[in-house]
């Protein structure tokens, strides 16, 4: 008798770069799911609430169905979704395992794996998968359908095309009108005789796109004109592209392509404050020495939400230039249509998803 396949939920929200690895997992596994996709009230759109087992901040009237029957797994990402994924569980009677992406809020406990992209940096532990690159594969079908939409409207444009690739400020980095000057003098000087082309994403501030304009580039700013996207049309047609440090997805889909890709590492906000924090993670969070006046007090602060694992968008960085995908934007010299055609990848990512999907079968087991 063929054993019933799980009841699975994908809980996300509206981040096209986190739902995409779930899909990914999803697919891979193989079972039926049903998704979730949640919408937020307005206060929690961009603001982070604390995380705990709640719906408090999810708009119930707009989003999918959280109702019983109770799902046996759920996959999610974010902090949004994770607290939804924990109010299911509370409501199952904690039967109902989580899947988490990303890095776990107050600890391991109320997940069953947890897969951590390179840029998350967590201490050794069983529920953990620590990953290189995340699990995001650009759809060569969307591109090529992209390509043939946006090619007569690039074909007048000087090559080599650069196309940037803007994210926006996160935590702990800067990103203001100064960072986004020099981004794009190092752009320009990277393009030399070429042409710039900037699509930007919804983190983008106006203070950033403001600057971007004054280029004379054709900037695509993220909410003006949406269903006219760029992005993917660049992905195909674009001979080498910038993507700011921040934005994670789009450095590895430009990687997995193997595009010719500068990194434009963003700048830390308060480099000093930054590097108290860092010690406080690094004794209390990644050390074994409980009795140490600095893993108690990082301790406590963890435990009430102050302080969280460390997020190391160089790490990504590093990854990609060792692995010969990348190389970090210098603006020292401009590249010749030559120099684009003659790029070839040296290295390749390393594929997790079958190690994932086979601890996540483990689980029902």
């Amino acid at each position: 008798m063929q054993r019933k396949s799980p009841r699975v939920w994908l809980i996300v929200g509206d981040k096209s770069g986190d739902n995409a690895q779930v899909r990914a997992i999803a697919e891979a596994l193989g079972w039926p799911v049903e998704w979730k996709v949640l919408h937020f009230k307005p206060p929690f759109v961009k603001g982070k609430p604390k995380v705990n087992a709640s719906l408090h901040h999810v708009d119930l009237t707009r989003s999918g169905s959280l109702s019983p029957p109770w799902p046996d797994l759920i996959l999610t990402v974010g902090r949004r979704p994770i607290m939804a994924a924990l109010w299911v569980k509370r409501q199952a009677g904690g039967k109902t395992k989580i899947v988490l992406l990303g890095r776990p809020k107050r600890g391991f406990d109320p997940y069953d794996l947890i897969l951590a992209p390179l840029q998350y940096r967590l201490p050794p532990h069983p529920k953990l998968i620590s990953m290189g690159l995340p699990l995001l594969f650009p759809s060569l079908e969307k591109i090529n359908e992209a390509k043939e939409i946006w090619q007569p409207r690039l074909a007048s444009m000087a090559r080599p095309l650069v196309a940037v690739l803007v994210g926006g400020a996160t935590k702990p980095y800067r990103f203001d009108r100064r960072v986004a000057q020099d981004l794009v003098a190092k752009s320009r000087a990277l393009a030399g005789q070429g042409s710039l082309y900037f699509c930007a994403s919804r983190r983008t501030s106006p203070e950033v796109l403001a600057e971007l304009r004054k280029s004379g580039a054709p900037v695509y700013g993220w909410g003006e004109g949406a269903h006219d996207n760029p992005y993917l049309g660049l992905l195909g047609l674009a001979d080498a592209f910038v993507v700011t440090g921040d934005s994670v997805s789009m450095m590895v889909e430009v990687a997995r392509l193997g595009k010719p890709l500068a990194i434009y590492p963003l700048p830390i906000k308060y480099p000093r404050l930054h590097a108290v924090y860092r010690w406080l993670i690094e004794h209390g969070l990644y050390r074994s020495e409980p009795s140490a006046f600095g893993s108690r007090l990082a301790r406590w602060a963890f435990e009430v939400g102050l302080i969280g694992y460390l997020r190391e968008l160089e790490r990504v960085h590093l990854y990609l230039y060792d692995h010969k995908l990348a190389l970090p934007l210098d603006g020292e010299a401009g590249i010749s249509k030559s120099q684009l055609d003659e790029w070839v990848p040296q290295g390749e990512a390393i594929d997790v998803l079958p190690e994932v999907i086979d601890r996540i079968r483990g689980l029902f087991k």
